[in-house]
C-alpha cells in the first residue's frame, strides 16, 4: 500500500511552489532581456510542475511560430527535416490558431494522415500567450509524464495558464517598450533631418552631421571626411570643436577615408582584416592602433541625382540607376569603442544617416562652391543696413567714423614709449667671493646698517688651511735643518768640510726666505676669507644666512649687495630694443637734450612723479633679459623725491616721451611693424 505524504511535506511543497511563482512574477515585472527571461521563467516553471522539459516559442516575422528557448525537449521535435517535428510543428500552430490551453495526450494523431498530433511520450500542456488584444504572442508548452490523474493534469494546465499571462504581462512590456523605442528613434531621425537641412555651410553641415549623427546611431564616435583632388580630409568630427590636422589619428582617418573612397566600396570592419584588399587592411589597421575602435564603418557618400518633381520616368531612372556610377564627394566613419549597438541596428541607423548626410552635404557644397559666395553672402546680409529707417541712422554712423579716420590723423599726441624697471639706490655695491670656499659664519642680516670695512661674511678654505699648515711644517723642518748646520760647521776641523756646510746653510735659508714669502701670500688669502663691506649702508640681500650658511661658493660669485638709502636714487628701466629707434629719433629731434619721464611706482600708483633722461645714461648695448627679451637698460634721474617712498627695488612702469606724432601712428605703429616683422617679411 503506497504510503501518503505527510501533511507537513504537503505544505512545503505549496511554499516551494508559492515561492516559484513569486519568483516568476518578479521576473515579469523586471526589466530583463529575453536572453535572462526566458531561461529564468522556464526553469522555474519545469521545477514547479515537477515536469520533464519545456519549450517557449513565438512568433517571429513572417508569421510562423519560432523556438525562442527550450528545456530538455526530445532533439527529434527540432530537427528541421524530421517527420517528428513536422507533425509537432502542424500540432503547435493549430493551436497557435485556436488561442486556447489544451491537454495533448502521449503519441496522439490527428487528420487523415496522421499527420499532426504529439509523437512524443509525454503529456503535453500547452498555454497561449499574450502581448495585449487578443491576437496571440506565442505559446508555451510543457512536457509532463503521462501517469497522472485527469484533475492534477488539469492543475497543470490552470497553473500554466496563470504562468502564461505572467509571460504575457512580460511580453506587453517588451512590446511597448519596442514601440516607445521605435517612436523615439523616430523624433530623433526627424529632429536629425531638421538640423542637417537647415544650414548651407559646409563646414557647419559637417559638424551638424557629425554630431547628430552620433546621437542618433548611438555610436562613440562619427566623423566626416570631404574629398578635395584625390584625397580625402577630415572635416568634423563628433565632439571635437577644432580639427589638429597634423595629429597621427586624424592623417590616420584621412589615409583609410582616402583609400576606402579610392576603392568606392563601403567598409564594415568588425575585427577581422581577412577579407580586405592589403592596402585597405594597412590602412585599418594602422587607425585602429591609434583610435582602439571595435567597430568601424567607412561609408563613401556619393552625390545624390536630382529628380524633377513628378517626373515619373526621372525617378524609375534614379531608382534603377547603379549607385556606383554617382560621383563620391566624401566618407562618412562611424566608431563603436564601447557601445553595443546590434549590427542590424547599426546598419539601419547608418543608412538613415548616410541618406540625409548625403543630400546635406551635396547641397552644401554646391552652395559654397558658388564663385565669390562669401562676398556675395556678406553684402547680401549687410544690405539691411541701406534700407528703410535705417538708411540715415547707417549714413550717420558712416559720417562720424570717417570724421572719426580723419581725425586720427590728424590729430597729434605724446608719443610715449613705455618702459619697466625698478628704483635703486644710486650708491650700491655688490660684494663679491675673492676666494673659493664654504660660508663658514653669516655676521649681518637683511636691512641692517653696515659700515666700511665691517665683516659680513666669513669663508672657510680647507685646501688654503692644509696648505699653510704644510708650509708651517716646513719652515719648521727648515730652520731645524738651518741650525744644525750651524753646529756641524763650528764642530768641524777640515776648511773643506766647513766651505761645504756653509753652502748648504746659505740654501737653507735661502728656502726659509721663499717659505716665508708664500706664507705671507697665504696670509694674504686667507685674510679675503672675511668679506667685508666696501661703504656705509644697509644689506640688500634677502634671508642671507639662510641662503649662504655652509653653501660652498667660487671666485667672483656674488653674495651680498649693499646699498646706500640716504644717497640719491634713480630708475633702472629695461626699455624693449625694437622702440630704441623712436628713442633714438626723439634724442636727435631735441639736440641731445634730456628727454622727460613720467613714470609711477607700485607702492603707490595713483601718483605721477616725473624726471629726465639724459643721452649718457642709455647704455650702447643691448642685453637680453629673461622676461622681457632684448632690453637696453635706461637710467632716469627723478626730478624730486617728494612723496616717493625709498624703497629699494620698487617696481616702476614709465612713459618716456619722444615727441608728439599722429594718434594713428601712436596706437598702431607696433601692429604694423608686428604685420610687416611676421606677416610681410
Amino acid at each position: 500500500m503506497a504510503s501518503t505524504p505527510s501533511q507537513e511535506t504537503v505544505e512545503q511543497t505549496k511554499q516551494q511552489i508559492r515561492t516559484l511563482i513569486n519568483e516568476i512574477a518578479e521576473l515579469s515585472r523586471a526589466d530583463a532581456p529575453s536572453e535572462e527571461f526566458f531561461p529564468a521563467v522556464l526553469k522555474r516553471i519545469v521545477d514547479a510542475l515537477a515536469a520533464v522539459g519545456g519549450a517557449i516559442w513565438l512568433l517571429d516575422d513572417e508569421g510562423q511560430l519560432k523556438l525562442s528557448y527550450q528545456i530538455n525537449v526530445n532533439q527529434n521535435l527540432l530537427e528541421a527535416h524530421s517527420d517528428d517535428a513536422a507533425k509537432h510543428a502542424k500540432l503547435l500552430s493549430r493551436l497557435y490558431q485556436r488561442g486556447q490551453s489544451e491537454l495533448v495526450p502521449p503519441h496522439s494523431m490527428l487528420g487523415e494522415g496522421q499527420d499532426e498530433g504529439n509523437p512524443s511520450q509525454y503529456l503535453l500542456v500547452v498555454s497561449p500567450l499574450s502581448s495585449g488584444g487578443k491576437q496571440t504572442a506565442g505559446l508555451v508548452e510543457i512536457f509532463q509524464r503521462p501517469n497522472s490523474a485527469p484533475n492534477i493534469q488539469r492543475g497543470y494546465m490552470r497553473f500554466l495558464d496563470q504562468m502564461a499571462s505572467l509571460i504575457g504581462e512580460w511580453l506587453k512590456g517588451r512590446t511597448l517598450q519596442k514601440v516607445s523605442d521605435r517612436q523615439v528613434m523616430w523624433q530623433k531621425a526627424d529632429h536629425f533631418a531638421r538640423l542637417v537641412h537647415d544650414n548651407l555651410e559646409k563646414r557647419d553641415t559637417a559638424f551638424t552631421i557629425a554630431n547628430e549623427g552620433r546621437q542618433l546611431i548611438g555610436c562613440d564616435r562619427v566623423s566626416v571626411a570631404i574629398q578635395k583632388g584625390r584625397k580625402c580630409k577630415v572635416e568634423a568630427i563628433s565632439g571635437q570643436d577644432t580639427i589638429e590636422n597634423r595629429s597621427n589619428i586624424v592623417t590616420a582617418l584621412n589615409n583609410l577615408a582616402t583609400r576606402v573612397v579610392s576603392a568606392g566600396e563601403s567598409l564594415w570592419y568588425d575585427g577581422t582584416v581577412e577579407d580586405l584588399p592589403p592596402q585597405l587592411e594597412e590602412a585599418i589597421e594602422d587607425y585602429v592602433d591609434l583610435s582602439h575602435g571595435r567597430s568601424i564603418a567607412v561609408l563613401p557618400i556619393r552625390r545624390p541625382e536630382k529628380v524633377v518633381e513628378g517626373d515619373v520616368h526621372s525617378k524609375e531612372t534614379v531608382q534603377r540607376e547603379d549607385l556606383s556610377k554617382r560621383e563620391i564627394i566624401g566618407a562618412l566613419i562611424v566608431e563603436q569603442i564601447e557601445s553595443q549597438v546590434p549590427p542590424e541596428a547599426l546598419r539601419s541607423r547608418c543608412d538613415l544617416v548616410y541618406e540625409h548626410a548625403a543630400r546635406a552635404l551635396n547641397n552644401s557644397m554646391t552652395h559654397s562652391d558658388l564663385f565669390l559666395m562669401p562676398v556675395w553672402r556678406t553684402l547680401g546680409r549687410a544690405t539691411w543696413l541701406f534700407r528703410g529707417s535705417t538708411f540715415p541712422k547707417t549714413m550717420t554712423v558712416l559720417s562720424l567714423l570717417a570724421v572719426g579716420l580723419l581725425a586720427l590723423f590728424l590729430v597729434h599726441i605724446n608719443h610715449d614709449l613705455e618702459a619697466q624697471g625698478s628704483l635703486q639706490p644710486k650708491t650700491q655695491r655688490q660684494v663679491f667671493a675673492h676666494v673659493d670656499g664654504e660660508v663658514e659664519e653669516v655676521f649681518v642680516e637683511h636691512g641692517e646698517a653696515v659700515l666700511a670695512g665691517q665683516p659680513l661674511v666669513k669663508l672657510r678654505n680647507r685646501d688654503l688651511e692644509i696648505q699653510l699648515s704644510e708650509l708651517n711644517g716646513q719652515l719648521d723642518q727648515t730652520r731645524e735643518q738651518i741650525v744644525a748646520v750651524a753646529e756641524l760647521q763650528n764642530r768641524a776641523a777640515d776648511r773643506a768640510e766647513r766651505v761645504k756646510l756653509t753652502y748648504q746653510g746659505r740654501e737653507h735659508v735661502a728656502h726659509e726666505k721663499a717659505l716665508l714669502e708664500q706664507y705671507e701670500l697665504l696670509q694674504e688669502k686667507e685674510q679675503k676669507l672675511t668679506i667685508r663691506s666696501p661703504i656705509d649702508g644697509i644689506v640688500m640681500t634677502w634671508d642671507l644666512k639662510k641662503m649662504l650658511r655652509a653653501r660652498p661658493v667660487v671666485t667672483g660669485q656674488v653674495l651680498v649687495t649693499v646699498a646706500d638709502p640716504n644717497g640719491e636714487f634713480e630708475l633702472e628701466l629695461l626699455m624693449p630694443e625694437k622702440r630704441m629707434r623712436y628713442l633714438d629719433q626723439a634724442i636727435e629731434a631735441s639736440g641731445g637734450q634730456p628727454l622727460p619721464v613720467d613714470f609711477i611706482l607700485a607702492t603707490d600708483p595713483s601718483v605721477d612723479h616725473q624726471g629726465t633722461l639724459s643721452i649718457d645714461a642709455i647704455h650702447a648695448r643691448a642685453e637680453l633679459d629673461s622676461t622681457e627679451g632684448a632690453v637696453v637698460k635706461l637710467r632716469v634721474h627723478p626730478n624730486s623725491m617728494e612723496g616717493i617712498s625709498p624703497r629699494p627695488g620698487a617696481k616702476v612702469i614709465a612713459d618716456v616721451t619722444c615727441g608728439r606724432r599722429s594718434a594713428a601712428f601712436v596706437w598702431f605703429h607696433e601692429v604694423i611693424e608686428w604685420v610687416q616683422a611676421n606677416v610681410i617679411f
